[in-house]
């Protein structure tokens, strides 16, 4: 049941990491805070589809 999910950066729209959840109990989109590598700072990140 658990699916991978990929994490966007909300600045430059790159998609950095990976991770797995269960769409059953969770059924809203992620959002972590992240370091992206590409705008070298802490980005919120969300879940892309």
């Amino acid at each position: 049941m658990r699916d991978i999910i990929t994490f966007e950066c909300t600045k430059c729209k790159r998609r950095n990491y990976t991770s797995t959840k269960n769409k059953k109990t969770t059924t809203e989109r992620l959002e972590f805070k992240k370091f992206c590598n590409h705008c070298r700072v802490h980005t919120p990140h969300k879940e892309t589809r």
